[in-house]
């Protein structure tokens, strides 16, 4: 099953502020979900810069919706506006007082509605956050399953947008970058969400990310920090996921005393010290551990790990 990318960049608004870093949001956006950090194919990306008219945006809506992909995700960065009902709107070019883009609730139903296993929504605009909140603006659909918004800012907030990028996407694209990766390798909407929010101070716009799935789909992957094989051999080095390794200058490449049988090991558990799985016992580094004969242990992360490669989960 394919995975589906429509990403829409609008700045040039005759009506409206021009927005100068829109344009660049969606290049940079669209650059990074094509491709995975080893070069293989991603998303199959439709990219929009300042579509004309609304309707051609609500075509290319519907197609990346209509059809049952594994992934669809639709991402915008624009302008965000409320009519004069009250109702939140993505502002396309063409849109005026009386017709003011494309209500975020008929954007919301289309992915409610869309066979697509995963549909995702992300969006960079003024009053974003209103696409979360159904119960404001007279949008009664809930968040169906399979659906995740992600939005960079809250319901009455403006999304506010710097030189080259707009700050949302700044935080997205590093996070798309690696950012937001697990052990993996793996980036998330939940991860790059908790990137964004770690990242943004509490007096700033505050994304909000709202989902109804039972499981999160990768939305890129770089390469992992450690091998795979190397947290495999998590379960090989550590019996138990409360086990400690007796260290000693044996394990140490640099010690007279270095046994081949050892530092092979010894390698692999730096790794996993260096990606907070592994800490020394009464020494703040590993090489001071083996060269003084003390011990090493999983840190909590390292314990969650263990369990997953015990379960054969990772």
């Amino acid at each position: 099953m394919s995975r589906k990318a429509l990403v829409v960049g609008m700045s040039n608004y005759p009506r409206q502020q021009e927005l100068t870093a829109c344009v660049n949001d969606a290049n940079e956006v669209s650059r990074l979900l094509k491709k995975n950090w080893d070069n293989s194919g991603n998303f199959q990306v439709l990219k929009k810069l300042n579509p004309n008219t609304t309707e051609d945006l609500v075509m290319a809506l519907h197609d990346l919706f209509n059809d049952p992909n594994e992934v669809a995700l639709f991402y915008f960065s624009g302008h965000g506006i409320l009519n004069a009902m009250g109702t939140a709107n993505i502002a396309t070019l063409d849109a005026t007082h009386d017709l003011s883009g494309i209500p975020m609730s008929y954007i919301l139903a289309l992915a409610n509605k869309s066979p697509a296993l995963n549909r995702i929504i992300i969006l960079d605009c003024c009053f974003s956050g209103s696409i979360a909140e159904p119960q404001k603006f007279y949008q009664s659909e809930p968040l169906c399953q399979g659906v995740t918004v992600l939005t960079a800012c809250s319901v009455f907030e403006a999304a506010i947008a710097l030189t080259e990028y707009s700050t949302f996407t700044s935080l997205m694209i590093e996070a798309l970058k690696g950012g937001a990766a697990d052990l993996n390798g793996e980036i998330t909407p939940g991860s790059i969400y908790s990137f964004i929010d770690q990242a943004m101070g509490t007096w700033d716009q505050r994304p909000m990310f709202k989902t109804n799935v039972t499981g999160f789909t990768s939305l890129r992957q770089i390469e992992p920090p450690v091998a795979f094989e190397v947290l495999m051999n998590l379960i090989v080095y550590f019996e138990h996921s409360t086990s400690e390794i007796q260290l000693d200058r044996r394990y140490e490449s640099t010690a007279p005393e270095a046994d081949p049988n050892f530092t092979t090991t010894f390698q692999e558990l730096q790794k996993l010290a260096r990606v907070g799985l592994v800490v020394p016992i009464g020494e703040k580094h590993m090489y001071w551990a083996a060269m003084n004969s003390k011990s090493c242990k999983l840190t909590p992360l390292g314990r969650h790990y263990w369990r997953l490669a015990k379960e054969d989960k990772l």
